[in-house]
């Protein structure tokens, strides 16, 4: 909490304008991933009101200010972002969906022009969470989707490719872009990938949302060997799943997650493999 301004400054607060400044606006925009169906997909809402009205976006909006000097009503930053995606999409009304999400701040994005209503400064989350229910437009939204993100045309820089039939507001597909890249990051050093399964899963289970988050098929075997030899990473069960193995083999063990915070050796995707070389 921040502290109590000194004495000395109430006469200076008490004749504070801040219309003697440009007025800058500041909202959240929050990338929410899950896997759908084997792919990884991302949330979008599709525009209501101008500006960029019936085009499709990331959920998202203005960060409630309260108050004169930030007063009753004025709400944090990780606030906005759940209340925003809540709103937007219905969420919190499905069986307590957004309990499970996994929410942490991407960056902040404040080009001039970014949008054409005035200088907004917007910080994007990134969240996470497995078998996300289909989601329900609500807010300022005329309606609200889960899209496969290879369907989205995003490019390296940042854009999206022409021909792209869903095209994304405002500056949304760089702000995409950058959340997929740190999702895939995360998944080489960091156990995040368990938050995409369930309280228990096989190795198999998490192999497959590595391969839809990174976009690339992956070895069996070495990916089994790979995941055990990392400490603290899974931890078995003792149990074994209720499917059978594939082409007839034995029924896969089910493991939960760790305790690591930090894979190490880290779970590098196969083309990064291939630059570090």
């Amino acid at each position: 909490m921040a502290p109590e301004p000194r004495r000395d400054e109430s006469g200076f607060l008490a004749n504070y304008d801040p219309r003697d400044y440009d007025p800058v606006a500041v909202t959240v925009d929050v990338v929410a991933l899950t896997i759908r169906d084997g792919a990884l997909h991302a949330l979008l809402v599709r525009r209501g009101n101008a500006p960029y009205e019936g085009m499709w976006a990331l959920p998202g909006g203005f960060v409630q200010a309260g108050g004169p000097l930030q007063g009753t009503g004025a709400e944090d930053l990780p606030d906005a972002a759940v209340r925003e995606l809540a709103e937007e999409t219905g969420l919190s009304a499905k069986g307590g969906a957004l309990g499970r999400v996994h929410l942490e701040q991407l960056g902040t994005y404040g080009s001039p022009g970014r949008d054409p209503r005035m200088r907004v400064i917007s910080v994007a989350y990134l969240a996470f969470a497995p078998e996300l229910p289909d989601p329900e437009a609500g807010g300022d939204a005329a309606d609200a989707a889960w899209a496969p993100v290879d369907a989205l045309g995003l490019s390296d820089s940042g854009d999206q490719r022409p021909g792209t039939t869903r095209r994304l507001a405002f500056d949304h597909a760089r702000i995409l872009s950058d959340g997929l890249e740190r999702a895939r990051g995360k998944l080489e050093y960091t156990p995040l990938a368990t938050a995409f399964c369930g309280g228990e899963f096989t190795i198999p289970d998490l192999r497959s949302v590595y391969e839809a988050v990174w976009g690339e098929e992956l070895h069996a075997g070495n990916f089994h060997r790979k995941v055990l030899s990392v400490p603290g990473f899974v931890e078995s069960t003792g149990a074994t799943s209720d499917r059978g193995g594939r082409r007839g083999g034995p029924r896969p063990r089910l493991y939960r997650a760790g305790d690591a915070r930090l894979l190490h050796p880290a779970l590098l995707r196969p083309s990064r493999e291939e630059e570090i070389r």
